[in-house]
């Protein structure tokens, strides 16, 4: 029986994928790098770190995956801060106040830093209806590892097949069918040239998971 939802952030909650593309590309600029769409689309889903790592071996970079980080972050925040019309993904809230009014165990389980987290949550006051949040930057791998979503489940205090996923990327899924957790793929507008394949349920709009229609899902 379904006890807990686990919910990736970016690409779901909010669509900070276009801020992010910003920030990415300033920091790209800033290195005198120029990285592919399909290179920068292969990395959806994973830590800023990790990304990092990933582009500094690639173009050989001298700085640091950490200095990278960096860079990349003070772009982000100054992005953040100064877009007024940045808000959450169409829906999204009203699946949450579903849930939550459902007595369902609600977790985040995202690849953005606790920072980034902590701004998202604060500003649209999300905070009052997750259990926990869970940011891969603080752990050894990054999704498509299973890693986050084992982490996440435990934190819900449920068992994995008691808890969904729902995901928007193709490292996401992957990540959530590692750790045998039943995922729900969400197709949107915001998430491009992902693989929805192995999602255990696609579904392009929120109110196809409301808790009434998946309550027996599992």
């Amino acid at each position: 029986m379904l006890k807990a939802v686990i919910f990736d952030m970016d690409g779901v909650i909010i669509n900070s994928e276009t801020l992010h593309h910003k920030a990415y590309h300033k920091m790209f600029e800033e290195v005198n790098i120029k990285v592919s769409d399909a290179l920068y689309e292969s990395c959806t889903g994973q830590s800023t770190l990790n990304v990092c790592k990933y582009v500094k071996d690639t173009f050989k970079l001298k700085e640091t995956p950490e200095t990278l980080v960096a860079i990349k972050r003070k772009h982000y925040e100054y992005i953040f801060e100064n877009d007024k019309t940045f808000d959450l993904i169409d829906g999204v809230l009203n699946l949450i106040k579903d849930y939550h009014a459902n007595d369902l165990t609600l977790v985040l389980a995202s690849s953005a830093s606790m920072p980034s987290i902590d701004r998202i949550f604060n500003r649209f006051d999300l905070n009052k209806y997750f259990k926990a949040k869970l940011s891969g930057a603080d752990l050894k791998a990054s999704k498509p590892h299973p890693e986050i979503f084992i982490k996440a489940a435990e934190a819900s205090g449920f068992n994995t097949e008691e808890c969904i996923v729902i995901e928007d990327s193709t490292n996401g899924i992957a990540a959530a069918n590692a750790a045998n957790i039943f995922c729900v793929g969400f197709d949107s507008e915001h998430s491009k040239n992902q693989d929805y394949t192995n999602a255990n349920l696609k579904i392009g709009d929120f109110k196809e998971v409301y808790y009434n229609k998946i309550k027996t899902l599992l």
